[in-house]
């Protein structure tokens, strides 16, 4: 980028404007509850009156604005959803698919946009965009844009909440969905209607064609990935892969290939010229071009499924078009930022994904940080291999933050990928992809060229993935560390001349090397995870680390062993396990285990029954003992003797004894083995209880709960679940005995600590230790 630039005429009022609406913007995401509309009334008229009284203070009142704007339109998104009154129920609806279907292990989901609905009969003043699943075969192909009535049961959209796991609320905000559920079985169920064109239609069409002409299925998939955008083939390995590499950004379509779709517009268009000369006397060429590449990018764009980054190279072009339309001189900085206000005024939600802060500041930091010196090949590959140091650096902060995860190969896998699939493998697809509308029987030959490359790409992606740091974890990152690195970036990349940049590193360390807060000898920790309705706890000693069942894992290959365990000991800081216990073989409590083995090879294993499971383990028996740190660990149940019993009492029942405190682990025991269980505890002091079963009514017996006097329980439950853990009866029990009880349908993950010489400690409970406003 040319200096001159970030210099253009009137581009810093432009910048300072779309910084300050961002600011604006971002401070009502971290509020826990919505301001009153009347007070967003108030601050967008205040915003106008300084806009126009006081010039000087303008940037007061964009912010002031952008905080008015975002809060109104949270507070929409919010009222938008599903009333809480309404989940639960049934509802006949119609309405259409609005985006490509995906089919995994039986079940077929889809984004699906409700016109009409109607409850027992009466029709309802609600409609929105939400997203449902057949679990059987559907009645006929949920193609794109097809219309159709079906029964669906809905509820509002709500995830787990854990350290380091993913916020699905936030996404569904973002994404404007307004509740979730699935096809019911009905006679009236039935597609009305197919249109005849539409846009995700015709992507969806691209991606079949693509699909059957290329012979390898997973080249295919990575092709239709480059191209439409089409990641429904990907599996959990590939992205992987991406991640250990750092080139997710290329999958996803990056905004390289839509520059690529420009330049390909523009070219088009001096051909057309250099055909036909006369066409300058009625258009001048230089315009003529620039509205061929936004129409080209804007094209691509609308194919590739308009995500962050293609919509924020779509604007940039545009205002870059516009400019030259008007013969006026625009800067790159002056285009972003014009890119900047156009997505957060019509969507100010935006700024809750990743994929916006990464591709905006990704951008800005190549805009500031980067001059282009010399020309040819020379320049170019310098300008390559310093845009990927400055996108590395500048972004490792913001990585660490949204996913806890970055990659020390990245810079250089960067290096050779992103030049080799934009300028070779897209063109050359995008080449086949063009025939495929045009002349279907010439598309064969590109696609099998660029699968070919593709290929290659892939298999020296995939060896790269495997070098020491292509996966680096970081525990959980502090908003201040987040903001000093970022600080840091920005002065290690200041022009040459700026005093001291490379003191500019130390302000990463806060982010490469935070601080610690580990159990004392003789002390613990413990965190029941939020795994919906199933099982997953996370203990820590001092040196020491134990996890006790790992969640379940679903046909969908949905697995809360790799969404939701893996990224919450990583987050905790806890890279290292000695342990993976699981209770007993049921899906909820084992379908994790093999993911967490596989991060954790050495960690030893251990199960009740091991013979059900799919990898190696150990029997755990009653008696097995051990000590870590100053706390000892003793297996209570099961006994030689109760291995014929049902499947759920042979869970392993796990005594955590620190010096003041102590942990029953129980699994999914029944009423008839909790007796043994109570009697072999020993006497110590007040201990904290895992609920057995869910809090199912087949266990918590009122002696079992007397016997045991917990100081407080905690029952891992599924938010609304089909079998209604916790039983009603169930929790009338402990209340009963004056047990506090603790639910991580509720609560989200609860930590829990146990000090050296001071009772167990609620410490924290996710849901509400970071309260935000599209929290449930």
């Amino acid at each position: 980028m040319a200096s001159g630039d970030t210099h253009a005429r009137g581009w810093p009022s432009v910048v300072t404007s779309a910084l300050a609406l961002l600011l604006g913007i971002a401070v009502v995401q971290w509020l826990p509850v919505l301001p009153p509309r009347w007070l967003m009334g108030i601050l967008a008229i205040g915003a106008l009156i300084i806009a126009w009284r006081l010039p000087r203070l303008r940037v007061l009142a964009v912010l002031l604005f952008g905080f008015a704007w975002a809060a109104w339109y949270g507070s929409t998104a919010m009222a938008a959803r599903l009333p809480k009154d309404w989940e639960g129920q049934d509802f006949q609806v119609t309405g259409r698919v609005v985006g490509l279907a995906q089919t995994k292990a039986g079940a077929t989901s889809v984004p699906f946009q409700i016109e009409r609905a109607s409850r027992d009969g009466q029709v309802v003043p609600w409609h929105g965009r939400v997203r449902i699943s057949w679990y059987d075969q559907p009645s006929a192909e949920p193609e794109p844009c097809s219309r159709w009535r079906l029964l669906l049961r809905l509820r509002r959209p709500r995830g787990t909440i854990n350290p380091g796991g993913a916020d699905s609320e936030r996404s569904a905000l973002a994404r404007g969905i307004t509740a979730v559920g699935y096809v019911r079985d009905d006679p009236g169920n039935q597609r009305l209607s197919v249109a005849t064109w539409c846009l995700d239609r015709l992507r969806g069409s691209l991606a079949d064609g693509i699909q059957s002409r290329v012979r390898n299925p997973h080249d295919a998939a990575l092709l239709r990935a480059f191209t439409v955008g089409d990641t429904r083939g990907l599996e959990q390995h590939d992205w992987e892969v991406a991640r250990a590499n750092g080139i997710s950004h290329l999958i996803a379509i990056s905004g390289f290939h839509v520059g690529v779709a420009a330049v390909f517009g523009v070219w088009s268009c001096y051909a057309l010229y250099w055909l036909w000369p006369s066409l300058a006397v009625r258009c001048p060429r230089v315009q003529a071009e620039a509205m061929s590449a936004l129409a080209s990018a804007s094209a691509y764009g609308a194919l590739a499924g308009l995500g962050m980054p293609t919509v924020r190279t779509m604007l940039m072009i545009g205002a870059f078009a516009l400019a030259r339309c008007s013969r006026r001189a625009t800067g790159s900085a002056h285009a972003l930022a014009m890119a900047l206000m156009a997505i957060l005024l019509m969507n100010p939600t935006a700024v809750l994904e990743a994929g916006f802060w990464l591709s905006f500041v990704g951008v800005a930091f190549l805009i500031l940080c980067m001059n282009a010196k010399g020309s040819g090949l020379r320049g170019f590959l310098r300008e390559l291999t310093l845009g990927q140091i400055v996108m590395t650096v500048s972004l490792l902060p913001l990585t660490m933050w949204f996913f806890g995860e970055a990659s020390l190969v990245g810079a250089l896998s960067n290096l050779v990928a992103v030049p080799f699939v934009s300028f070779v493998i897209v063109p050359c697809a995008l080449l086949g992809m063009l025939m495929l509308i045009i002349c279907p029987p010439l598309a064969t030959p590109l696609l099998r060229v660029a699968e070919w490359l593709t290929h290659a790409q892939w298999w020296l992606l995939e060896q790269t993935a495997t070098w020491p740091g292509a996966h680096w974890y970081l525990p959980t990152v502090e908003p201040r560390a987040l903001l000093l690195a970022t600080l840091g970036a920005v002065w290690l990349f200041m022009p040459r001349g700026v005093p001291l940049r490379m003191l500019g590193a130390l302000l990463f360390l806060p982010l490469l090397w935070p601080v610690r807060h580990l159990p004392a000898t003789g002390a613990f920790q413990t965190w029941v995870l939020d795994v919906g309705q199933g099982l997953a706890v996370v203990v820590r000693t001092r040196d020491h680390a134990l996890v006790y069942d790992a969640g379940a894992r679903y046909p969908s290959d949905y697995d809360l062993g790799a969404a939701v365990v893996i990224p919450s000991l990583y987050a905790l800081g806890i890279d290292r396990l000695d342990m993976l216990m699981i209770s007993h073989a049921d899906n909820d409590h084992a379908g994790g285990a093999p993911a967490v083995a596989a991060a954790f090879p050495a960690a030893q294993r251990y199960s009740g029954e091991p013979g059900r499971l799919r990898l190696p383990m150990a029997q755990c028996l009653a008696g097995q003992q051990w000590e870590w740190d100053g706390v000892r660990f003793r297996v209570v149940s099961p006994t030689a003797a109760m291995l014929n019993a049902s499947a759920n009492d042979h869970s392993c029942v796990l005594l955590i004894e620190g010096r003041a405190g102590r942990l029953l682990l129980t699994g999914d025991i029944a009423m008839d083995t909790e007796p043994s269980v109570a009697a072999s505890l020993g006497a110590g002091p007040r201990l904290v209880l895992q609920v057995p079963h869910h809090g199912s009514k087949s266990s918590s017996s009122a002696d079992f709960i007397a016997v045991v006097q917990p100081e407080w329980a905690v029952v891992s439950a599924g938010w609304r679940n089909r079998f209604g853990h916790p039983r009603p009866e169930v929790m009338q029990r402990y209340a009963a005995a004056g047990v506090p009880v603790f639910n991580t349908a509720v609560d989200g993950a609860v930590q829990i600590d146990f000090p050296v010489a001071a009772p167990a400690r609620l410490a924290a409970r996710w849901r509400t230790r970071e309260q935000r406003y599209w929290r449930e």
